[in-house]
């Protein structure tokens, strides 16, 4: 994998683990994800990546081919950068919260298949 693309999906899996941490210690916890409750384009285009990485990554893991799955899931970098941009997780409508919340957990399980990725160190630029 290029320095560049592992250096943003280590920092975009830090990212959604301290979200997640976050959340953890408030009153809610992430539901059951349910696409009907996708509101905005960048969390559906999020939610159609992370399908298809899941469907195209549980064969690379299950045959511990990590190398070629961490590859796969470095095609999520424009999803997750524009999740980010687009979208605030923490909206007044919980249940829109708890469903953006489920999303990223499905996210912070195909990045912790491989492993915990989020404590790599990147570069400061």
């Amino acid at each position: 994998m290029q320095q560049p693309e592992s250096e943003s999906l280590a920092a975009a899996n830090k990212r959604v683990s301290n979200i997640l941490q976050k959340s953890a210690g408030g009153d809610s916890q992430p539901a059951t994800f349910n696409s009907a409750l996708l509101q905005e384009p960048a969390e559906q285009a999020l939610a159609d990546a992370v399908g298809d990485k899941e469907t195209r990554c549980a064969p690379l893991f299950s045959q511990h081919n990590y190398r070629d799955g961490l590859l796969e899931l470095t095609g999520l970098r424009a999803s997750v950068d524009d999740f980010f941009d687009s979208v605030m997780v923490n909206t007044d409508d919980l249940q829109v919260r708890n469903n953006r919340l489920a999303l990223l957990q499905r996210l912070r399980q195909l990045f912790l298949a491989v492993a915990d990725i989020s404590v790599l160190a990147t570069s400061k630029k």
